[in-house]
């Protein structure tokens, strides 16, 4: 199943978390990022706030209008 899919799977079930079967680690939904109530700064896949706290350049990701990769 796409990533895409998959995360809006676990929205409206209201899951704070998926696991990527590409890699089979636990990543965090959009809805448990608005819980956190901002940017953590990890890169996060669906990070809400734009990645705004990414400190290092190599790490922040681009937007694919879906998530960031």
């Amino acid at each position: 199943m796409h990533i895409a899919q998959l995360h809006r799977a676990a929205c409206a079930a209201g899951q704070l978390s998926y696991v990527d079967p590409a890699t089979g680690y636990v990543v965090l939904t959009r809805l448990a990022h608005l819980q956190r109530g901002a940017c953590c700064g990890s890169a996060c896949r669906h990070c809400p706030y734009g990645q705004v706290n990414v400190k290092d350049p190599s790490k922040k990701k681009q937007f694919n209008s879906y998530f960031y990769v």
